[in-house]
């Protein structure tokens, strides 16, 4: 709210002795109520905020900001007071948010993201890839598509300087949202409200057996023979795992004694070794992760399951149209 409306009448405001007119209360207090609703939250607040919830302590938040103790403190006192409600639980040895407080953050992580934004689509106003740019990258495509892609990009673009965040899609998304990425190679399908994408390519979903087990043989694997006792994956949060078994209608093994893979080169040795039967990505296959003597590659099926790759970032931001030309320099196509 700005104050109320400003009354319009016909009546002579009223004069002093002099003749003057007298400022009408009503009229100053209108004033006075659009200046407090003026009253925002400066950037450095939100940051300050940001950090707080980060660190979950007043010394190692004000660590981080390069500030003192007592100024970081100040400034979410003064956001308090413009929030009109406190944003911190403060106790002995720890600092949690409260409800105003987490939806501050959640607010303030898009207000400073959209913020960096600007500076530098103005520092690159023109210049389209260039200056810094945050990529983050899914294990399962990093080790196959950059070394074919980067020398192209470095190429096509000589002032961008690319900085790569190797993670999983869940935290690759989150950092998308808090502004901690740019950009982020990712697999569909995954649902991700709040972000935009572009294609790269398709990428298909193959079996890898040892040989000499019953499906280390030619062609698509027959419907049926695929069984969740004989799977070996990677571990829970690849997007690739969840893919898989998507495609092929199967749930992931259970138990104690179940082995996951924290990454594909050692799900290749583990098939080699006998241990089971997986699923590689066809770029993988391409880039030689499968050149191995003890393993078997072969299609899924007729259908031959695909996962998208796209990169995805931020709805709204302001590097979109750079990160679509990230898009078009990565195609696999």
């Amino acid at each position: 709210m700005w104050g109320a409306a400003p009354v319009f009448s016909l009546e002579p405001p009223p004069r002093n002795d002099e003749g003057r007119d007298v400022p009408s209360m009503d009229f100053a207090s209108t004033i006075g109520s659009a200046y407090v609703g003026r009253m925002l939250p400066t950037l450095r607040q939100l940051h300050y905020l940001k950090l707080l919830a980060e660190h979950a302590s007043f010394s190692r938040a004000a660590e981080a900001a390069h500030v003192s103790q007592p100024a970081l403190s100040a400034g979410v006192q003064e956001l308090e007071k413009i929030l009109g409600a406190p944003v911190v639980e403060r106790t002995r040895g720890a600092v949690q948010l409260t409800a105003v407080g987490a939806e501050a953050v959640k607010r303030a992580e898009d207000v400073l993201a959209r913020t960096e934004d600007l500076v530098e689509a103005a520092r690159n106003a023109g210049k389209p890839l260039s200056g810094r740019f945050r990529l983050g990258v899914i294990p399962t495509v990093a080790p196959f598509l950059l070394p074919r892609a980067l020398p192209g990009l470095r190429e096509q673009y000589p002032a961008l300087r690319l900085f790569i965040r190797e993670d999983l899609t869940p935290r690759l998304i989150a950092g998308l949202k808090a502004g901690q990425l740019d950009a982020a190679v990712i697999a569909l399908p995954y649902d991700a409200p709040g972000i935009d994408h572009a294609r790269i390519g398709d990428d298909e979903i193959l079996a890898a057996a040892p040989v000499g087990h019953p499906l280390a043989g030619l062609g698509p694997i027959p419907e049926g023979m695929l069984k969740s006792d004989d799977l070996i994956l990677l571990e829970d949060g690849h997007c690739l795992r969840d893919q898989a078994l998507a495609a092929v209608n199967i749930e992931a093994p259970r138990g104690e004694d179940v082995f996951a893979a924290t990454s594909l080169h050692t799900l290749v040795q583990m098939v080699s070794a006998g241990l089971g039967v997986s699923f590689l990505p066809q770029m993988a296959v391409t880039a030689g992760l499968a050149d191995n003597p003890g393993v078997v590659v072969r299609p899924i099926s007729a259908d031959a399951p695909r996962r998208e790759i796209v990169v995805a970032w931020r709805a709204g931001s302001s590097r979109a149209a750079e990160a679509r030309l990230l898009a078009e320099a990565l195609k696999l196509d």
